[in-house]
């Protein structure tokens, strides 16, 4: 009897045990549901007090509105339109093809159409005559490259802004005024640098020649032309610059062959009396001031 009475209680005394911690769970929930409703509503306090009232808005709205700043609306941007091919309308996906395949022709026009042409191959030739490999490296000519043709370019670009950009974007002369009035100081500066021959060449493989005028020149074969004269001239600019390291390559393979150095590479020798000979005589701003010196005055 005693074992079943113990077993009996043994329930009822769990139960007593979990009604503490029931309560204490119900106590912790209150206290999170309380904090968070107080938070809540501090934070709608604290917006409610931070936002202005609608008379202020409304005042500041009125007084933005009659300011002579807003009074005058701003001036949009020309547009450049390229939505009508034969007076047919064309699709924006077709539009935005357009411009981007035309952004994608820029770095090709700074290529041909500026002296960035002979300036790099005049510079790339110049590291390969000194031997010094990859130094200094392709960044580096490129930045020198970039830097004098801005530099020789800048009388160029301020014609084409002062003649065709600045007027366009004034809303004076419409896109295609501006676009002649623009290329125009670009066909001085390349029909001053380029050769007669290539002109000829390009003129008769395009059925176009000859010309009257300069101003007669198609832009297709005049930028071709120019193309092909600065390769030209870059290397007979490149040649002369050869011509001294070349001396002391066989001054240097002399000297090794007379003192019987047969498998000693004349260019491990070699090199450091170029790159001696070089820096002695201030090579980079000879070589900069001749490259500058080269383009033809429009």
């Amino acid at each position: 009897m005693r074992e079943i009475a113990s077993q009996g209680e043994s329930p009822r005394a769990a139960a007593t045990c979990a009604r503490p911690v029931r309560w204490a769970l119900r106590l912790v929930v209150g206290l999170l549901l309380v904090g968070l409703v107080a938070l809540a509503t501090s934070a709608a306090a604290q917006a409610q007090s931070a936002s202005p009232p609608p008379a202020a808005i409304a005042q500041a709205i009125a007084a933005q509105a009659a300011s002579p700043a807003a009074a005058a609306p701003a001036k949009p941007l020309p547009a450049v339109t390229v939505g009508n091919i034969g007076g047919q309308p064309v699709s924006m996906p077709l539009q935005v093809l357009a411009l981007m395949t035309g952004i994608t022709l820029l770095p090709a026009a700074l290529m041909g159409l500026t002296a960035f042409t002979r300036i790099i191959i005049v510079l790339g030739l110049l590291r390969q005559a000194l031997g010094t490999g990859q130094t200094p490296g392709n960044q580096v000519l490129l930045a020198l490259a970039l830097f004098l043709t801005s530099m020789i370019m800048m009388p160029v670009f301020d014609q084409a802004w002062t003649a065709g950009i600045a007027p366009y974007l004034e809303d004076q002369i419409d896109f295609k005024a501006a676009w002649a009035a623009a290329s125009e100081p670009f066909r001085g500066f390349m029909l001053a640098q380029v050769r007669q021959n290539d002109l000829m060449t390009f003129a008769g493989l395009s059925h176009t020649g000859p010309y009257a005028t300069p101003q007669d020149v198609p832009f297709g074969v005049l930028a071709a032309s120019f193309l092909t004269s600065e390769l030209k001239t870059a290397f007979e600019i490149a040649f002369l610059i050869y011509i001294p390291f070349v001396i002391i390559d066989l001054v240097v393979a002399s000297v090794l062959m007379s003192m019987g150095m047969m498998m000693m590479s004349p260019m491990l020798i070699s090199a450091p009396f170029k790159i001696l000979l070089f820096v002695l005589v201030d090579g980079w701003v000879l070589v900069v001031g001749s490259l500058a010196a080269s383009f033809n005055p429009v």
